[in-house]
């Protein structure tokens, strides 16, 4: 069996994402549901982030560019939250970008679906 990197801290965001999910449905914006997981993070004295700023480093320079990922959990993971029909390559290379400038392991993108939530671990 494979080691789960941050498995707890994992195990707990999910937990926070199906009870948003099981409160509030589908239909909302995505300021709607990082308003909800925000309230849930500071419930349960999860540290977090919101709309945490990430620098790109290029060469000798910083690029003016700069990212910003909706939140950052225990520290070291990123979570990334959609409301969209399906989830895209470009929300996956958006997450790798984010662990790329960020030096994190793992992120977390949230899928607040009409029908389901979805989720996926993306490790680099």
């Amino acid at each position: 069996m494979s080691n789960i990197i941050y498995k707890d801290e994992s195990y707990s965001i999910v937990g926070v994402l199906f009870d948003v999910y099981n409160n509030l449905g589908s239909g909302f914006s995505e300021i709607v549901y990082k308003d909800a997981l925000e309230y849930e993070f500071k419930k349960l004295n999860i540290p977090f982030e919101r709309e945490k700023e990430f620098n790109v480093s290029y060469k000798d320079t910083i690029l003016k560019h700069r990212f910003y990922a909706d939140f950052v959990v225990f520290d070291k993971i990123i979570l990334e939250v959609k409301p969209t029909e399906n989830l895209h390559d470009k929300h996956i290379a958006q997450c790798l970008n984010y662990l790329k400038v960020s030096n994190y392991k793992l992120a977390i993108l949230a899928n607040f679906h009409r029908d389901l939530l979805d989720h996926k671990r993306i490790v680099l």
